[in-house]
Order: C-alpha cells, then structure tokens, then sequence
C-alpha cells in the first residue's frame, strides 16, 4: 500500500512539473494592453481630493502629509508648480515609491514615473502615460491608460509545490503566494504587501490557471493566465471585479 500511494504521490508531482506554465517569466509591455484602465481624480469642496481606480477609492489633500491609501498603505501628494506633483506611497511608514506626474501643456495627457527600490535589489522604473476622458482644466479628471512601459519589468516564476499545488511568486518583489489548485483562498505574504491578501487558483483548460486575489476576504482582481500552443509566452487577461475593465498582459519565458 505504501509504495502504491509513493508511486501515485509522484506521478502528481512529476505532472504538476510538467504543467505548461510552470517556469520563469519576464512581463513584455510593448505586447501588453492597459488601455481599458481608467483612474479618476475629483477635486471636492472642501479642498480635499479623491483618487479611485480598479473600483478602489482614497481621499487625500496636497499638503504632502500621509493620508489612508488603497491596500494598507498611506500616501502622501505634494504639489512642485503648476503642471507637476509628487506622491509617495509608503506602507508601515517605509516609502515604498514615488511618483512624479506631469501634466501635458495642452492638458490632455498626464505622464505618471514611478521609481523605488525592489526587495531584491533592484530599482522599479515605470512609466504610464494616461489621456483626459473628461474633466478638467488641471489634474482633475477621469484618465484612460494610453501606454505603459517599465525599465525593469517584473519577473514570475511559478514553481510546482506538492501533490497539486503552484508556487506564484512575483521575484524581484519577493512576493509569495503557495495555492492548491481547488479554489480555496490561501495567504500572499510579501515585503511590499499589506497582511491579509490571499491567493485562490484553478485550472484553466490544460494550458492556463484562473487566479483571484482578495483582501481581507474581498474578492478584488480575477485573471486568467494561459500559455501559447509554442510554450513561449505566457498571457494575463483579467482585471478588477465589478469594473468592467480588463487588461492584457503578456509574459515572455525566460
């Protein structure tokens, strides 16, 4: 009985192995798609703003102190002249970026670099690119992602872990989350990453998983990943539940 149940533990396992998305991948912006993400900027009486995207909101004004931001972090905004602002987003008082946006002179576009430090080392360098939909003059408004690119794009290695299990981890942010592939939510633990977010998984086809994260018990972004019939692109189509809007994204393997 024994040796029939450690033959049966390692077929698992040796198929789990063999699950075509296991290994590492580096995200391409230039094959990806933001375009239907859209963040909004409302200015309120009292002086106060209102960020929202991905169906989450925060409240805040420009006096470059720390106000309650999305997922257990704070976040601080600043104005540097007319068209440019600062804001760091800090989580348990570490700065954890900085985002410099700049207004276009005609007041159509805004440009959004973020730059801090990665848990491995390296420095995060991203650029979004947002056009106005509506509102305005100024930095309030709704804003639809124009394009994206990244200096240093995020890598994921998913690993087999167990019988039927996958280990999603984003590297260069030392985030982990260990799933069984049976739906039940299990914990992302991470250096950048507020307590309280989980991880559920299920197969997708033979080629792809289906992922939903929550906080704190809230299902909050649902994706599917799948890999191409050649093995060398793995491809993330999904987006915050209850928007409306999804996004692409598209990894090469390494």
């Amino acid at each position: 009985m024994q040796s029939v149940l450690l033959l049966t533990f390692t077929a698992a396992l040796a198929l789990a192995a063999d699950a075509p998305y296991v290994g590492k991948w580096k995200m391409n912006a230039s094959k990806s798609d933001f375009g239907e993400t859209t963040v909004t900027i409302a200015a309120g009486a009292s002086g106060e703003m209102r960020f929202t995207v991905d169906g989450q909101s925060y409240t805040f004004k420009m006096d470059g102190k720390d106000y309650p931001g999305l997922f257990g972090q704070t976040v601080a905004w600043k104005q540097i002249d007319a068209n440019t602002w600062e804001t760091l987003d800090k989580l348990n008082g570490k700065v954890l970026s900085t985002d410099r946006t700049t207004l276009s002179a005609d007041g159509k576009t805004v440009t959004v670099n973020t730059k801090g430090p990665k848990p491995d080392g390296g420095v995060m360098d991203d650029t979004a690119v947002y056009q106005r939909v509506s509102g305005g003059p100024g930095l309030a408004g709704k804003w639809k992602t124009r394009k994206f690119n990244s200096s240093a794009p995020s890598v994921l290695e998913l690993a087999p872990s167990g019988a039927d299990g996958v280990k999603f981890s984003i590297v260069d942010f030392k985030l982990v989350c260990d799933a069984r592939l049976d739906g039940k939510d299990y914990p992302c633990t991470g250096p950048t990453l507020a307590p309280g977010w989980t991880m559920s998984l299920k197969r997708s086809g033979p080629r792809g998983l289906e992922i939903t994260d929550k906080e704190n018990g809230k299902p909050l972004y649902q994706m599917t990943m799948t890999v191409s019939a050649d093995g060398k692109t793995l491809t993330e189509v999904g987006g915050a539940i209850g928007t409306g809007e999804k996004m692409k994204v598209v990894y090469d393997r390494q």
